[in-house]
């Protein structure tokens, strides 16, 4: 069976980070607890990492998984440009329970799936996974279940899923919120046609919330008023 550290022992912290940061540059995976739900992480530019984390999952290509980084400076480095308004959200809402879609740096060597030259990025606000994130790089991330199952609020929730897919567990107990994150797609904000940034799963950040920083930006939804009401 798999280790379990709890992280909220002191002296299981360091054995634990030292394991977690040993399997992920093995190219294995990690359960890691972040604000919205328990994550299991890879290495996000070890392709053989990331499809053991689909694998594990039971999915394939087409659901590529999202990116975690420790902050904006690392989003920067991921992404072929930070346009304005996406800086004004990551000031809100990072680090928190934001994704934000946004087309690749082409130069980057990774392979995450079919994203069509995109990175879904989030920087989350948990310490044991935003020291991860600090030693070992950007890890691609999705949440700590099996396709088609509850997200994980709890470790024991994911082992009970996993088991031996995955060869460290950290526990940092009840998720804060236990809910996922929002994904909108801001990708629309790049080049020379602005479209609208749309939301394509709502989270832990609500509509309204984003509406207040992006305005018009924001896409209607079927309910709201438009540019032809």
């Amino acid at each position: 069976m798999s280790p379990v550290f709890d992280c909220r022992d002191s002296e299981q912290l360091l054995p634990a980070m030292r394991a977690a940061r040993q399997a992920i540059g093995r190219g294995e995976l990690v359960v890691v607890p972040t604000d919205t739900v328990y994550g299991i992480a890879a290495d996000a530019f070890n392709a053989s990492a990331v499809t053991r984390l689909l694998e594990a999952k039971g999915r394939g290509r087409q659901s590529p998984p999202p990116v975690l980084v420790a902050g904006i400076t690392t989003m920067r480095a991921l992404v072929a440009e930070v346009p304005e308004a996406v800086e004004r959200l990551v000031e809100e809402f990072w680090p928190g329970g934001l994704t934000i879609v946004l087309p690749a740096q082409p130069s980057l060597s990774w392979d995450l799936g079919d994203t069509a030259g995109t990175v879904a990025v989030r920087m989350p606000a948990e310490r044991i996974a935003l020291e991860l994130l600090e030693e070992c790089g950007p890890l691609a991330v999705s949440s700590a279940n099996l396709t088609g199952k509850p997200a994980a609020v709890a470790v024991h929730e994911a082992l009970d899923m996993l088991r031996d897919r995955v060869s460290v567990y950290l526990d940092g107990g009840p998720a804060s919120t236990g809910v996922a994150s929002t994904i909108i797609d801001a990708t629309g904000l790049v080049g020379d046609t602005e479209r609208p940034v749309r939301v394509l799963r709502e989270g832990a950040v609500d509509r309204a919330a984003l509406r207040g920083v992006l305005g018009d930006l924001l896409e209607a939804e079927p309910d709201e008023p438009g540019d032809d009401a």
